[in-house]
């Protein structure tokens, strides 16, 4: 009750920013800035066509998965170009293509890509949303396809690049909010990095000891729990997730450098990253209880560690 009580304040209180952002905000845009969303919305367009197109020819539905981590790195860059390669551009598109690569053979690594770019291993989640009641007719699927993988994370991706856009045209100096929008991206970015080493490390063993022949239940500690509890994953339930959102909330501040947000914090273009929040409590209480299902300690996990908060260490009863 509580968890459920928390994420409930937790969203009212993301959904209030994204109110007060598009009420006080400045909507306005230069001429600029309309012919460079342009482009980038013709960018968009072709990749919901594509991915919509092939995940349903290929019955593969991680076709954005796959574009999730290269088409911010396009964005930023054609925003950039346009903009005049200006310094804050700049930075803005090398922290996002640090970040872009880091994701892509993060991604890689799992069997995402294949020559065949139509095949790949799909996100283990879209079989187990799939087999929900609301799904058993195909055309329901078809439209949730259509509308939220395809069209809706597309139209995300491209919403949390926006604060590079409200960027152009700015003559402001390089100032402290830019530092700081730097600094806390970076410091997210590692710690996503390091968070997503872990976990891959931890689950390469796990089946390497399985491989072996050992029951679940017979593996050393650890591996003995099915999930992972090492590194970050011991004080906190999701600190890829935090560093995720992280990152892209810390790029908003370069909006605040350029001197383009209204009433000195709110700005159109951080709805994006809002709403990537609100995206990450959907997948975060998704794979809880997928893992919950699987692991009877995962419950007792749930209870001890914080999902962001590194509060406190998980300790096995």
């Amino acid at each position: 009750m509580k968890k459920r009580i928390g994420t409930v304040v937790s969203g009212g209180v993301v959904l209030a920013l994204i109110v007060f952002n598009i009420v006080l905000s400045d909507h306005s845009m230069t001429e600029a800035q309309r012919a460079t969303l342009s482009v980038l919305l013709i960018v968009c367009g072709c990749s919901i066509v594509y991915c919509f197109t092939v995940g349903e020819i290929a019955r593969n539905y991680s076709q954005m998965d796959k574009l999730w981590s290269l088409l911010p790195i396009a964005y930023t860059w054609i925003i950039a170009v346009r903009g005049g390669m200006n310094a804050r551009l700049v930075a803005y598109a090398l922290i996002v293509t640090a970040w872009g690569v880091r994701l892509t053979v993060n991604f890689a690594r799992k069997g995402a890509y294949r020559l065949k770019f139509w095949t790949g291993n799909e996100d283990y989640r879209w079989s187990i949303v799939k087999q929900n009641p609301i799904f058993k007719h195909g055309f329901v699927w078809m439209l949730f396809d259509l509308l939220f993988i395809s069209l809706y994370q597309n139209l995300l991706v491209l919403a949390i690049c926006l604060p590079a856009l409200a960027c152009v045209g700015s003559s402001a100096p390089l100032g402290i909010f830019d530092l700081l929008a730097a600094v806390l991206a970076v410091l997210f970015l590692v710690l996503e990095t390091v968070s997503d080493e872990y976990q891959w490390k931890f689950y390469q063993t796990k089946k390497q000891l399985l491989a072996e022949g050992k029951a679940p239940e017979e593996l050393p500690s650890p591996y003995h729990l099915g999930f992972n509890t090492r590194g970050p994953w011991g004080y906190m339930r999701h600190p890829n997730y935090l560093g995720e959102q992280g990152i892209w909330i810390s790029l908003t501040l370069f909006v605040i450098g350029a001197g383009a947000a209204s009433h000195g914090v709110f700005h159109l273009s951080a709805v994006g990253p809002l709403l990537l929040i609100l995206l990450f409590m959907g997948s975060s209480a998704l794979g809880e209880s997928i893992s919950a299902g699987k692991y009877p300690k995962y419950r007792d996990y749930t209870e001890q560690v914080f999902k962001y908060l590194p509060f406190r260490r998980y300790r096995e009863k």
